[in-house]
C-alpha cells in the first residue's frame, strides 16, 4: 500500500529493524505491533500525508484477509460470518481483535476493532486504516454501496474532513472511546451474492483447522487477546477465557503450562501493556483506565503501577508524555 502510495517501502522497513526479504520469503512471520507502528509512524510524517491510507480503493486492495475472506465470501450473510470472525481474527493478526455487539437501541450491530500488545499509541493512519478495510470488506462481500449508521473514532478531529466522509460515507465522531461503526441489521442480514454453502462448509473446516494449529502454538497470545477484549467488562476468570475459545478449562491450562506460562501472568502481562497505552492518552482519567483494566477500583490500578513501573500512575503518565522517543531498532 505504501509503494503504491509513491513511498519508499523497503527503505521506511529497513529504517524501523523490518527485514522485509525475510517476510517475502517466509509470509506467515508476524511482526510485533511496536515495529509496525513505528513503520505507519515513519511513513506518515516523513512524508507528509496525515491521511495516509484513507482511500477506499486502498484498503480494499490491500487490507488482505486471506484465508477468513474467502470463508466470509462464501458464507450466508455478514451478520453469520461476523459472529465466526470474532474468533477467527486471530488468524489475520495477534495485535487486534473484532467484536460485534447489538446496538442496545435496537439499530443494527456495532462492529468494533481494537489493538493490543502495544506499548505505544498507535498511530492514527493505522487505526483509520484498518476501520476503513473493514468497512470496505463489509461493500466488498455485500456487492453493496454501504452507508454506516454512525461511525466512532478514537483519533481526534482533523484539520481537513472531508477525505473521511468520502471513505466512510459518512462522518465519523472523533474522540469517542472506541474505533467502531454501526451498520443496520437488514444490512447485516442482506444475503451475501457468493454464498455457497459446500466452499462456506470447507472454508470454515480449513479455519478450524488453522486456529486449532495456532491454538496449540499461541495459546497465550490467543489468551491475551480474549482477556483485552472483556478487559473492561471487569476482571476475567479463566474459565470464561477457555469458553470463550471453545476449550474446557483443563485443556487450556495445559496448553498454558506447555508455553510455562500461567493465566495470572497472562492476566498481569495483558493489564500492564493496555496500562502504557491507556496512560499515554491524556484524554482519559485514572479512574477511567481502572475501569478499562478491570480494577475493583483506583487504588488497585496504584498498586498495579507501583509494581509494574515503580512509581504511581501519574508520575508514569508524565514521563511517558514527556520522555523522548526511543529511537528504531535495526
Amino acid at each position: 500500500m505504501f509503494a503504491a502510495e509513491g513511498l519508499p517501502a523497503a527503505d521506511l522497513c529497513a529504517e524501523v529493524g523490518i527485514d522485509l526479504p525475510a517476510l517475502q520469503q517466509q509470509p506467515q512471520t508476524r511482526v510485533d505491533v511496536d515495529r509496525v507502528s513505528r513503520l505507519w509512524e515513519a511513513a506518515a510524517t516523513r512524508y507528509g500525508q496525515p491521511g495516509l491510507g484513507l482511500a477506499r480503493d486502498l484498503a480494499s486492495r490491500y487490507g488482505n484477509v486471506d484465508l477468513v475472506g474467502y470463508a466470509l465470501a462464501s458464507g450466508p450473510n455478514l451478520l453469520v460470518g461476523f459472529e465466526h470472525l470474532q474468533r477467527q481474527m486471530a488468524l489475520i493478526s495477534d495485535a487486534t481483535t473484532f467484536e460485534m455487539k447489538r446496538d442496545p437501541r435496537g439499530q443494527g450491530y456495532w462492529l468494533a476493532l481494537s489493538h493490543i500488545g502495544a506499548t505505544r499509541p498507535i498511530p492514527r493512519q493505522r487505526i483509520e486504516f484498518a476501520v476503513l478495510t473493514l468497512f470496505t470488506l463489509c461493500c466488498w462481500l455485500t456487492r453493496r454501496d454501504l452507508v454506516p449508521l454512525a461511525m466512532d473514532l478514537t483519533t481526534p478531529a482533523p484539520h481537513d474532513d472531508a477525505r473521511y466522509r468520502t471513505a466512510f460515507g459518512v462522518l465519523p465522531r472523533f474522540g469517542q472511546p472506541a474505533n467502531r461503526f454501526l451498520l443496520s441489521e437488514a444490512d447485516l442480514r442482506a444475503p451475501i451474492p457468493t454464498h455457497n454453502p459446500g466452499l462456506w462448509a470447507l472454508h470454515e473446516r480449513l479455519v478450524e483447522t488453522e486456529l486449532d494449529q495456532l491454538g496449540q502454538t499461541l495459546a497465550s497470545t490467543r489468551v491475551r487477546t480474549e482477556i483485552a477484549r472483556v478487559l473492561h467488562l471487569g476482571e476475567p476468570r479463566r474459565e470464561d477465557i477457555a469458553a470463550r475459545l471453545h476449550l474446557t478449562d483443563r485443556t487450556l491450562q495445559r496448553r498454558l503450562q506447555a508455553e510455562s506460562v500461567s493465566y495470572q501472568q497472562l492476566l498481569d502481562d495483558t493489564r500492564r501493556e493496555l496500562a502504557c497505552q491507556h496512560l499515554s492518552d491524556e484524554r482519559r482519567s485514572l479512574a477511567e483506565i481502572a475501569d478499562l483494566l478491570g480494577f475493583a477500583d483506583q487504588s488497585n490500578l496504584f498498586r498495579a503501577c507501583k509494581r509494574w513501573f515503580g512509581m504511581p500512575p501519574g508520575q508514569y503518565r508524565t514521563q511517558l508524555l514527556t520522555e523522548p522517543e526511543a529511537a528504531p531498532t535495526s
